[in-house]
């Protein structure tokens, strides 16, 4: 038997994980400064938690991992994005009864697709995403928006801009819908399997089409603007008010519809501009959904949100040369110079340990020469020599490799000792 990693999944180690642990505390910090709260949902929900009816979108459609486990009769899905259950989970816990609106949510973790594998796409991702519930106002879009192209800058990313569009309300994308129905009648017999469905089902999804997007009937297609009723309008001139005045940068896109068909009003991906990232230019996308709280049997409330792929966010950090920090170096190693030493070496890196110092020893018994050696691969600081005579005399020999110093202290004094040797290094490095 040979054991393999199913396709289109990947395990993360090694200096990687070490890169995806300062991107999460990146993000994280982000929603610790705009007041998000993180909220984990289940892995896995009710299919109809994602499979709302007439849904047109692609994902629904081909991509989602569905099973009926053994002994039951109800179907589960893998999750294959985060918003749906995470609005699940603000209804069924009455979150909309907060008094201080909007409910802001964050939630970081693996999503799932059934989908092929390609660079930047996965079947098992991990996405990073926000919701800000409860309050439809153009400020809680602009504080969304703003934070999503804050933590791209934050990150170093120099070529981002913000697509933008609105999608209007429902009155608004009715009307259009019937005027894209008009217009695509005559054309339909030439469109993809897909758009012959989307007509049907949804005919804004027409104009996402990768298959007939270069066709002259897509170029001429009637634009959502013309068909905007004026709350809709204004509404969308304040967004974009705001974001002028907050000096963020934006183009609009008529034809961003995206992917799931619960956006109303505002919609934006940020793309990266970067020419090394190919195809899979889109970092982040999202937008406003008014009817997602009612579907799931909460009040007539609005909410926006976005996320973010992080494989891919990571990939367009390399694109652009950015590196993110690697394993960080140990403040101490300790080397065991006689077998008779060891567990007095090993009780000194446990007080070591618990004072906070990032330390490591030899468990395998290597020779000095070898023990050496790791404490380089280590990329140790300050290494600790332990023999017979530290031992007897309960003490311990702190070298800096560095610098070629070395001193011999106390036991009980080590802490102190090692405090101010580390300090002196950090200036040293500084200078």
């Amino acid at each position: 038997m040979n054991y393999q990693i199913p396709r289109g999944t990947q395990d993360i180690f090694g200096e990687e994980s070490w890169k995806w642990q300062q991107l999460e505390k990146l993000l994280r910090h982000f929603c610790y400064l705009y007041n998000f709260e993180e909220i984990r949902t289940p892995i896995f929900e009710h299919t109809n938690v994602f499979k709302r009816e007439n849904d047109s979108s692609d994902m629904v459609n081909k991509e989602m991992y569905t099973f009926t486990p053994a002994n039951s009769s109800t179907s589960i899905t893998l999750r294959p994005e985060g918003t749906a259950g995470v609005v699940r989970s603000y209804v069924e816990n009455k979150m909309y009864a907060n008094p201080d609106l909007p409910v802001k949510l964050y939630y970081m973790g693996p999503m799932h697709r059934h989908e092929r594998p390609q660079k930047g796409r996965l079947r098992i991702f991990n996405q990073f995403g926000v919701e800000s519930l409860g309050l439809k106002s153009p400020y809680a879009d602009a504080e969304v928006m703003v934070m999503a192209y804050s933590i791209l800058k934050a990150l170093g990313l120099e070529n981002v801009t913000i697509l933008l569009n609105t999608l209007g309300d429902d009155e608004s994308r009715a009307a259009y819908r019937t005027a894209l129905k008009e217009y695509f009648a005559p054309y339909v017999d030439d469109l993809c399997s897909d758009c012959k469905r989307r007509y049907e089902q949804n005919p804004l999804r027409l104009l996402d089409c990768k298959v007939d997007h270069d066709k002259e009937c897509m170029k001429n297609a009637p634009k959502m603007k013309d068909y905007l009723n004026e709350e809709s309008r204004e509404y969308y001139q304040t967004v974009k008010d705001l974001l002028d005045a907050m000096e963020i940068p934006y183009r609009e896109d008529d034809n961003l519809v995206r992917g799931l068909d619960y956006y109303t009003h505002t919609v934006f991906e940020i793309v990266s501009e970067s020419k090394n990232m190919g195809s899979q230019a889109t970092l982040l996308a999202g937008g406003r959904y008014d009817n997602l709280i009612p579907y799931f049997g909460g009040p007539e409330q609005s909410g926006i949100g976005w996320a973010l792929g992080e494989e891919r966010l990571l990939l367009a950090l390399e694109a652009e040369g950015i590196e993110l920090e690697g394993k960080p170096e140990l403040d101490a190693y300790v080397m065991v110079l006689n077998p008779e030493a060891r567990e007095y070496a090993f009780s000194l890196l446990t007080a070591l340990r618990a004072n906070g110092f990032r330390a490591d020893m030899d468990l395998q018994g290597k020779s000095f020469k070898g023990q050496f050696k790791a404490a380089d691969r280590a990329k140790a600081k300050l290494v600790l020599l332990i023999g017979e005579d530290e031992m007897k005399e309960q003490k311990a020999t702190i070298k800096n490799t560095a610098a070629k110093t070395q001193i011999t202290v106390a036991a009980e004094e080590l802490i102190e000792a090692l405090d101010s040797m580390l300090a002196e290094e950090e200036h040293e490095h500084h200078h």
